[in-house]
């Protein structure tokens, strides 16, 4: 029987270079890109300034600065993201990040597993490890991810049912697996709202749909794993039993 033949499209085995790096836990791949355009960065003694270039981690030697790059230990952060930080390592808008409530602890280069716009607040995992990330947000796990928000008005059972039936803006349809009245006083009133899927700023343009003003947007768990009792601002290693929670 004949080979079947290779589609001319195929991408190269292995990760590129760029991502390596990342995965590596040496950098964030905004960096990874700088070191290789500076000529930083050999593979298998040879200097390398393409950052596509595909590499297999189990065998290709890299180098930066002189020194190997091998694979850091996994480490699994929660912080309680405070509001007016952005989700990102390198800005270009140099604005403050969540790196900066990382200071003081000893970490090899983390990742924050999904995002929380600068409006928003609470609980943000971050690790270096990319499978458990990608397990994390895949959609296919409909992880649960449970919000506390404030909103301008006070929403009557009508106007909750309504936001239960979910909205679609411009093709893309917005739901909620539930909605929640907390409590409400004078002209503002607390949402429970959880999603087991994260579009870009979902809970702030399903209510903006109609009409809902958002004054605080804070996560307060992830799948089992609540925030608890986390200090604004501040960040800490899970413990084995949130590991399991995670997991379960």
């Amino acid at each position: 029987m004949a080979a079947r033949p290779t589609s001319p499209t195929a991408r190269p085995p292995g990760v590129s270079l760029v991502r390596a790096l990342s995965k590596l836990g040496l950098c964030s791949r905004t960096r990874a890109e700088v070191l290789i355009a500076q000529g930083r960065v050999r593979v298998g003694g040879k200097v390398v300034r393409d950052a596509a270039l595909r590499v297999d981690l189990n065998r290709d030697r890299i180098v930066v600065d002189g020194a190997p790059v091998v694979a850091e230990r996994k480490v699994y952060v929660m912080l309680n993201k405070p509001r007016g930080l952005v989700t990102t390592r390198d800005d270009p808008q140099q604005r403050d990040t969540v790196y900066a409530c990382l200071q003081g602890l000893d970490l090899p280069f983390v990742s924050p597993v999904g995002r929380l716009d600068k409006a928003s607040e609470g609980l943000l995992l971050m690790t270096n490890d990319t499978h458990f990330a990608n397990r994390l947000m895949d959609p296919a796990s409909h992880l649960p991810k449970t919000y506390h928000v404030q909103v301008g008005m006070v929403p009557d059972d009508a106007m909750l049912q309504t936001l239960r039936a979910g909205v679609t803006i411009d093709g893309e349809t917005l739901t909620a697996s539930s909605i929640a009245l907390l409590r409400s006083g004078g002209r503002t009133a607390w949402l429970e709202i959880v999603l087991d899927e994260g579009r870009n700023r979902h809970i702030r343009r399903l209510l903006a749909a109609h009409g809902i003003e958002v004054k605080r947007l804070i996560r307060i768990a992830i799948g089992r794993l609540p925030l608890g009792d986390l200090a604004k601002g501040t960040a800490r290693h899970l413990t084995t039993e949130e590991m399991a929670l995670l997991a379960s």
